[in-house]
């Protein structure tokens, strides 16, 4: 596979060298791996901060700014940050309001969180945590025990984000990132596998006319393979796992996300088919966010999250945000 890169030992210190260099309103820390508000602290405002493994982007880095994250930990590709990174960054934006670290639920960002948000509170940093486990394909998988952290973290991160930046406090911003993973919900297709730069081919094995149903972020197996379907057969059975697993009641916030390798073109088509399939279970949508936000590397395929909100979360999704991945009301 041809790559974009200089060495693979360096792509993730010379990513962040680029994202220095195209976001001067970030303060970017290429050595000690962090990525920060260059404004932070802000005075009596709730930290909230969240990484993992690279090769996801933009998450987590491309939203750090006004309105989602005060700071992002990148890790290896596919490889999770050290609590050092985590503890670093906690310090450099807590302005003594506390912190609220987002996890995905892999096991190493669990661990190395939990022992994060340990070291912090040793050096006087109030710490809360939320765990992500959004997605309904698989139950336990090669990362996970219990259900992945997949799209719903966008969600999670703006959400909360938009609280922190209202002044509310920790306990507050921590019981709406709460409310929002357990009312959201994710199904991901793969269409192809992703390289690794380390590796550099495919990290399974995909083969043409089948797509995986399920797949995680990582290239982790999902509910079955089949032989390639149209959008709107997708969409039919993406929605349904998800609505069926959901329930919904109030109107949906809807993310179709694509994996890395797949045209918005594409991505468009299917969110037509997304939409259908809602009306046709009588599900009422608030708002739609298409693009490729939550990736794994140049996978091919696309996730589709929906979050129940009220009235309070719509306004929150609303509300600004600046960062290099998510603008809009600045």
């Amino acid at each position: 596979m041809k790559m974009l890169i200089n060495v693979a030992e360096t792509v993730v210190a010379d990513a962040l060298r680029g994202m220095a260099a195209a976001h001067p309103e970030l303060a970017v820390d290429v050595e000690n791996r962090v990525v920060a508000r260059r404004d932070a602290p802000v005075a009596g405002k709730v930290a909230v901060v969240s990484g993992g493994g690279s090769g996801h982007e933009p998450l987590h880095g491309g939203f750090v700014g006004p309105g989602m994250l005060s700071a992002a930990c990148p890790g290896e590709v596919f490889t999770s940050p050290v609590p050092d990174q985590m503890v670093r960054a906690a310090a450099a934006v807590d302005s003594g309001a506390g912190v609220l670290f987002v996890v995905k639920n892999y096991t190493g960002d669990v661990l190395n969180f939990d022992m994060a948000a340990e070291l912090a509170q040793d050096e006087g940093v109030q710490i809360a945590k939320v765990l992500v486990d959004d997605d309904v394909a698989v139950t336990d998988s090669l990362y996970t025990a219990g259900r992945r952290g997949t799209g719903a973290t966008l969600f999670v991160e703006k959400l909360a984000g938009a609280a922190a930046e209202e002044g509310r406090p920790l306990a507050r911003v921590e019981a709406i990132a709460r409310r929002v993973n357990d009312t959201s919900r994710s199904f991901g297709v793969a269409l192809s596998a992703c390289s690794t730069p380390a590796k550099g081919s495919p990290t399974f094995d995909l083969p043409a006319g089948e797509l995986e149903l399920g797949v995680g972020i990582h290239g982790e197996p999902g509910r079955e393979r089949r032989p390639m379907m149209t959008s709107g057969e997708i969409a039919d059975f993406a929605v349904n796992a998800v609505v069926e697993d959901l329930g919904p009641r109030d109107p949906v916030l809807v993310l179709v996300n694509g994996m890395g390798a797949t045209p918005l073109l594409e991505l468009y088509g299917f969110t037509a088919e997304v939409h259908r399939v809602l009306r046709e279970r009588g599900v009422a949508v608030a708002r739609t966010l298409v693009g490729s936000y939550v990736t794994s590397l140049d996978m091919a395929g696309a996730s589709v999250t929906l979050c129940q909100i009220d009235e309070e979360l719509l306004r929150l999704w609303d509300a600004p945000v600046r960062t290099a991945a998510l603008r809009w009301g600045m």
